[in-house]
C-alpha cells in the first residue's frame, strides 16, 4: 500500500473527501516525523514504535570493486512492531 492507497482508505473508513483525509495522513506522518527529529520515540499503541537508532562507524565493502571501505556512524529510523500488530499478521 502507498501514501495515495491509505488516503483512499481513509477517505472510505470515515467517511470524508480525499483532501481531508490527505491531510489527516499529512499530520499524522509530520507528527511522526518531528518527534523522531526531537530524538523522541513515536509510540502507536497496538501498532508499533518508531525510533532513532545510531549507528557505529565501521568497515565495510565497495560492492563493485570489493575494496574496504569506511562507513561513518550515522542514525537510522527503525521500527518495532507491537504486539497487536504482530498477534494480528500471526493470524494469518
Amino acid at each position: 500500500m502507498n501514501k495515495n492507497a491509505l488516503i483512499q482508505f481513509v477517505a472510505t473508513e470515515l467517511p470524508t473527501s480525499k483532501l481531508k483525509a490527505g491531510l489527516l495522513v499529512d499530520t499524522v506522518l509530520s507528527g511522526i516525523r518531528e518527534g523522531l527529529k526531537a530524538d523522541e520515540s513515536v509510540t502507536l499503541t497496538g501498532f508499533g514504535t518508531f525510533e532513532v537508532r545510531c549507528t557505529k562507524a565501521r568497515q565495510g565493502r565497495d560492492p563493485n570493486t570489493g575494496d574496504p571501505i569506511q562507513i561513518s556512524a550515522g542514525r537510522r529510523v527503525a521500527f518495532k512492531v507491537g504486539r497487536g500488530l504482530r498477534s494480528e499478521i500471526d493470524k494469518d
